[in-house]
């Protein structure tokens, strides 16, 4: 048996003891993946799949890792958490901050508290929805960043990322998240107030508030809690006294060292009439984006709903969904539920013949009428917040003039307009401006994934528009 070999033994037994006394998704999300790759000295060499997850497992679970394998060999080896050569490290704001007073966890989920042993559990768990979980959140490519970093949220609230910012499109899994962090947190310390909310649920309960005079309620409800995950800030956007009191409620956690989550469909540079320090706030901790599941991710998620519901489908019929259905998990899923539905009331078998009927309508839609350029100018002046007139104008300032040239962009994209055709319903610009305006466009996508996003929701709004 080679010396590979034997590490690789070795390093098996030793994660086989720290699955047995850690939390499953805290296992599967940091440790789950390392492997041993060299042994020089006394020092055995583990790599970790990137500078993200090195960085934390060496402030978390260093300590019991090295215990375990000297254990397991029964001599005073030594353990260097190393990475990939050519993987990119990650910017110093997005690394895992080691916490300050909070000792590495071994505690196993047979050994978390019940929820029978804290009535405040009880009262808040209430708003939290059950199916969301780590354990349940499927893990791919296009979330994993995020999924890790809601992870050490859960595990360290107020000490790794505060605030952790979640923002991508609609259905992809950032509430899923924000659940999960809620339920884990809990598990983790039963004592503590979690609290999950819309911002239209914020707004609403201020608005009661000022009705009632009762704002004294109001403000001990949100600004003593340990935890306060908040979905869809972009709704708070133009709305000035709900803005005013968040940044006070902001300020007040903040400042108390209270974990703040905050999910939106765009990132907070992204929101239009969203006030400058609210906007600095959000970026005060890390920021990261949720993409469309890949093929293999969105075949994944399907799989994970069926094992749910004990279902029993053909993997062949679930490929099928899941190459026909791309947008977004929440109609994947809704896709899977109507052909499980559709062959249950026809007494047919779930095979690919039936899924084809089933899905029909939503895989080969009725055909859209042309996109015109006036479709294209309403709909990005609507994400922008400004006015198709402003788009036309002479204005040159950035909130107008972004927006034009990623209209102009989207023109040349989705019509067969030529250059002079474009330049002429945007106020008359030469063709050369139509240029400019596509190639800073086409540059700042390569350089911002943020952009690349937004441009393919405005895609996605100008399709359903037609």
């Amino acid at each position: 048996m080679s010396q590979h070999e034997q590490l690789e033994l070795i390093w098996q037994e030793v994660l086989n003891i720290m699955a047995s006394e850690l939390a499953k998704p805290s296992f599967d999300a940091w440790i789950k993946d390392s492997r041993p790759v060299h042994f020089e000295g006394n020092v055995l060499f583990v790599e970790l799949p990137n500078e993200f997850t090195r960085d934390w497992v060496d402030a978390r679970y260093a300590a019991p890792l090295r215990k375990t394998l000297r254990h397991v060999v029964n001599k005073e080896w030594d353990l260097k958490l190393v990475i990939p050569s050519g993987v990119k490290p990650v910017t110093d704001a997005a690394k895992p901050q080691a916490p300050q007073d909070a000792e590495p966890t071994t505690e196993s989920p047979s050994q978390a508290p019940s929820s029978s042993e804290s009535p405040n559990q009880e009262q808040i768990s209430s708003v939290l929805n059950p199916r969301y979980t780590f354990d349940t959140f499927v893990v791919g490519n296009s979330n994993r960043f995020a999924h890790a970093a809601s992870l050490a949220v859960a595990e360290a609230p107020a000490k790794a990322y505060n605030p952790l910012f979640l923002y991508g499109g609609v259905g992809l899994g950032k509430t899923h998240l924000m659940h999960a962090i809620g339920h884990l947190a809990l598990q983790r310390d039963p004592s503590i107030n979690v609290v999950y909310v819309t911002s239209e649920t914020f707004t609403n309960d201020l608005i009661t508030a000022i009705g009632k005079k009762s704002m004294v309620e109001f403000r001990n409800k949100y600004r003593n809690v340990d935890v306060l995950l908040i979905d869809d800030i972009q709704f708070v956007a133009g709305k000035e006294s709900t803005q005013e009191e968040f940044f006070h409620t902001f300020n007040a956690l903040y400042e108390a060292n209270r974990q703040l989550v905050i999910s939106s469909d765009r990132p907070p540079k992204e929101i239009p009439t969203l006030e400058e320090r609210l906007r600095s706030r959000f970026e005060w901790g890390l920021i990261t984006d949720i993409q469309p599941p890949d093929l293999e991710t969105r075949i994944a998620i399907l799989k994970k709903k069926a094992d749910m519901e004990n279902y029993r489908v053909d993997p062949e019929v679930l490929g099928y969904i899941a190459t026909h259905i791309q947008s977004n998990i929440r109609e994947l899923e809704g896709a899977f539920i109507r052909v499980v539905a559709y062959a249950n009331l026809n007494n047919r078998p779930v095979d690919i013949e039936t899924a084809t009927d089933a899905l029909k309508d939503l895989i080969h839609p009725p055909k859209n009428r042309p996109i015109t350029i006036d479709l294209i100018q309403t709909v990005v002046a609507n994400h922008y917040g400004i006015k198709v007139t402003e788009m036309k104008s002479k204005k040159r300032t950035k909130n107008i003039a972004f927006p034009r040239q990623v209209a102009m962009f989207l023109a040349r994209e989705l019509t067969d307009s030529s250059l002079p055709q474009v330049g002429a319903e945007f106020g008359g610009r030469d063709h050369t401006t139509v240029i400019h305006a596509c190639e800073k466009i086409q540059t700042a996508m390569k350089m911002d994934p943020a952009l690349q996003m937004t441009i393919r929701e405005l895609i996605d709004a100008i399709h359903q528009s037609s």
